[in-house]
């Protein structure tokens, strides 16, 4: 540490600090351009030169290190030329178009050019324009604004991973660009649109719908994945009404969960709020159709319903379905009500298929670190898992950490269009991926159980546990391939064996933006809140639906033929089922096929709560305004049936009232302060590795596996109503369409382009081919959650392929 001195005012710091760090924790502002404190030094915008005492030249001050006894000026007369001069440069060939620019009222070259810069110009010659390159539905360009600051450019390379923009030509040609006609690809490519300091990248579907200004800025927490990324929303005042209008959403810094970025998924869902499908007013089947009612008839008419359908049959035929994208205070009441009907038949992991190891989970399944250790990590094996997409904020962490030499690992079922290079890898169908993490486990130590003793590792099996033993800091991540396979059970327990003998922690990506809150407060079977057992065990998601249907349902903010793992048996048990009560945001045909009665429940944006994301975090949402029209918060209609079936402990008054009782359930949720929820010991999991959990390790064999992955756009219902969203589809990895690699299809007798007839549960769907040699041998990738494949078969599972005749 040493001393310097800035502006008159002396600071002390350590070294590698740059000088515009430094006036930065003194509060000294000097304008830039092309800095970023998450991106390299470029210093190619010249705006922060200073003065520094003994050097003649001024100094780029995001380029130029401290050093012991530096002397700064950052106001001098001739930083203050200099300023003016490289200002009216940047100038010359911009439009000043501000009017119509949707960066207008935010942006650094207006502040910069009203703070810094010439109340004329001397330049008379012509300006330049630029061809502006359609580069998607998600990002607008006007190229010709652009100053080359390259925060573009070096976002791409750095932080996503893909570098999809560069410079092309030199000097005054110099423009950025895709290259070739290329739409961005990249899940983080809305984050150019923040970065960029000029109104050169903004956002599409935004686009003139409103000045920075005019906009309501909300703080609360993306509702899509188990990171919990932060986020504002910005809204406005719909005119004569009290309800708010969502225009866009941009990340909220949170160096310890998204840092300042957020996923495309996160940036542009929104949008979805809006859908025709919403659901405004209780609707009740009747035999001439649907019909509008008021909440109170709805609500007497469930009662009514309900209780008649407890007289006439066991309480144990109730079930309910929940969402994990539901807040700590919804699922709370909803799993305190529904108990108090007296059944325990209530589940969030509908997309779970193994569930005989649930009592040796830990309070919940967690990551087994925080997220902002990932990036320290030596080794990382992922799992059954495409993290780019499942998870893109944990992508963009092991990225970091490859960035800093670490050995990134991989056991897949497909060979996944990683943003890193994998150190080794084992590209397996399903059916063989507990084989395959056997193999490791048989070389990561010396103590092999007697269930191993047959298995022959592979060399890349031995690979990946020779890096695994000889890292000090290592984690393995179980996906959602890993979590949802019918032997999930032998993944965990191997999983865990390799953890222990080798040293690794063992983490769960689990789905949703609250699984773990749903386990905390109990929306399981076989735990009450807090984890505590319960004397009597309920069913779980596919024993409901698959294998011991019931006669009633409730289904909350879930659409079952899309996101469920078994959507033709779940579609089968809802339209058998007497009674099937529906509380969701959006309706659909098929929902309105199968429920009796539909309870509109309003969004994230429209009512406040609590997320615990997958490192135990607790994050509190803000509501952007009232729910539109009779829409209501879910608390308030849980709280309300409470009432109705006159269950004591139900007479909250407020949100708070919900919570203090949860404390003192959980003392591990407090809101007095954000804080991670038990990470001490006893939230580690023990998955004991032997016969009944393992049963057979399934070797190399020619059965087809479906492998049924959610596209990123299509794992829940407000991101797949969002219209700008959908229009990515069409560039993700077979979107409409069967994949297959070249040595399966050609054992099979099919060729690309071919029209296959899929067969599961005695479906049937078709298909046109596409060959994809990254897919694993007897591999089948026919993606969950689309509209063509809504109600077919079960994912991960065994499939029939026939060409359509």
């Amino acid at each position: 540490m040493f001393e310097i001195e800035i502006d008159n005012k002396k600071i002390t710091v350590e070294k590698k600090v740059s000088i515009i760090e430094a006036a930065d924790r003194i509060g000294i502002y000097i304008p830039s351009f092309c800095y970023h404190k998450k991106l390299s030094i470029a210093a190619n915008c010249r705006m922060c030169l200073v003065e520094v005492q003994g050097i003649v030249k001024l100094l780029p001050a995001c380029a130029t290190l401290v050093t012991p006894g530096m002397k700064v000026l950052t106001k001098s007369q001739k930083v203050i030329e200099a300023q003016r001069f490289v200002m009216e440069f940047l100038l010359i060939n911009h439009p000043l178009d501000c009017p119509i620019c949707d960066q207008g009222g935010e942006c650094e070259l207006q502040d910069l050019s009203m703070g810094f810069g010439r109340s004329r110009s001397d330049y008379v010659e012509q300006k330049r324009t630029v061809f502006s390159e359609d580069i998607g539905p998600l990002i607008k360009t006007e190229i010709t604004r652009c100053i080359q600051c390259t925060r573009c450019v070096r976002f791409g390379e750095e932080i996503a991973g893909l570098p999809e923009f560069g410079v092309i030509n030199r000097g005054e040609k110099s423009v950025i660009s895709a290259y070739i006609k290329y739409l961005i690809q990249s899940e983080l490519s809305g984050n150019v649109i923040d970065i960029c300091p000029v109104g050169a990248l903004t956002d599409k579907p935004a686009q003139y719908r409103g000045r920075g200004w005019e906009f309501c800025e909300i703080p609360t927490i993306a509702p899509h994945d188990c990171v919990g990324g932060n986020i504002f929303l910005h809204s406005r005042c719909k005119e004569f009404s009290p309800q708010h209008e969502i225009v866009r959403s941009v990340p909220r810094e949170n160096e310890m969960v998204n840092e300042t970025w957020m996923s495309d998924r996160d940036r542009f869902s929104h949008f979805g709020l809006c859908h025709p499908t919403r659901i405004y007013q209780p609707q009740i089947k009747e035999k001439t159709g649907w019909k509008t009612v008021s909440w109170e008839k709805a609500l007497q008419i469930v009662k009514d319903r309900t209780r008649s359908f407890i007289e006439r049959n066991e309480v144990h035929q109730l079930g309910a379905l929940v969402s994990p994208n539901t807040s700590v205070e919804d699922l709370y009441l909803f799993q305190k009500w529904f108990r108090g009907l007296g059944s325990a038949n209530i589940d969030h992991r509908v997309r779970w298929q193994d569930f005989r190891d649930q009592e040796n989970f830990a309070v919940f399944p967690n990551l087994g670190i925080s997220i902002a250790e990932i990036e320290e990590m030596d080794a990382i094996l992922l799992v059954g898992s495409n993290i780019r997409f499942e998870q893109p904020l944990l992508s963009h962490r092991i990225n970091k950490a490859h960035a800093k030499k670490a050995s990134v690992l991989a056991i897949n079922p497909m060979d996944f269009p990683f943003i890193f290079t994998l150190k080794e890898k084992m590209i397996v169908s399903l059916m063989e991926l507990p084989n395959a993490l056997a193999q490791v486990a048989k070389m990561v130590g010396n103590n092999i159980p007697t269930i191993l003793e047959e298995v022959r590792p592979e060399k890349k099996a031995k690979i990946i546990a020779e890096v695994l033993k000889n890292s000090k800091k290592s984690v393995i991540l179980l996906g959602e391939h890993a979590l949802r396979h019918k032997n999930s059970s032998a993944i965990r327990a191997l999983a865990q064996f390799i953890g222990r003998q080798s040293g690794a922690n063992v983490g769960f990506l689990t789905e949703g933006a609250n699984s773990a809150g749903a386990w905390l407060v109990g929306a399981i079977p076989h735990r009450g809140p807090a984890g505590r057992r319960l004397t009597t065990v309920g069913l779980d998601a596919k024993k409901m639906l698959m294998e011991h249907r019931l006669k009633a349902y409730f289904i909350l903010n879930l659409e079952l033929e899309l996101d469920c793992s078994y959507p033709l048996a779940a579609i089968r048990a809802l339209r058998d089922a007497e009674l099937v009560v529906s509380l969701t945001t959006f309706t659909n045909a098929k929902m309105k096929d199968y429920s009796d009665i539909i309870l509109p429940i309003a969004p994230f944006s429209e009512s406040e709560g609590t997320f615990v994301n997958v490192e135990g975090r607790m994050q509190l949402f803000s509501a952007a305004g009232v729910p539109e029209k009779n829409a209501q918060t879910g608390w308030k209609v849980f709280r309300v049936l409470g009432n109705c079936f006159e269950l004591p402990g139900f007479g909250y008054k407020k949100i708070q009232d919900v919570r203090h009782e949860i404390s003192q359930i959980i003392p591990e949720l407090s809101w007095d302060e954000e804080k991670t929820v038990c990470t001490e010991e006893k939230n580690r999991s023990f998955f004991a590795l032997n016969s009944e959990c393992v049963l057979k390790l399934q070797k190399k064999n020619s059965v087809l596996t479906r492998l049924a992955p959610w596209p990123m756009v299509r794992t829940d219902n407000l991101v797949r109503r969002s219209n700008p969203l959908q229009k990515t589809l069409k560039n993700q990895m077979f979107s409409s369409s069967i994949g297959l690699n070249y040595k399966t299809a050609s054992r099979l007798g099919f060729k690309a382009g071919d029209q296959i007839s899929a067969i599961q549960d005695q479906h049937c769907i078709t298909l046109p081919l596409v060959i994809e040699d990254r897919l694993a041998n007897n591999t089948v990738f026919l993606a969950s959650g689309l509209n063509q494949t809504a109600g077919f078969g079960r994912a991960e599972s065994e499939i029939i392929l026939k060409r359509s005749k």
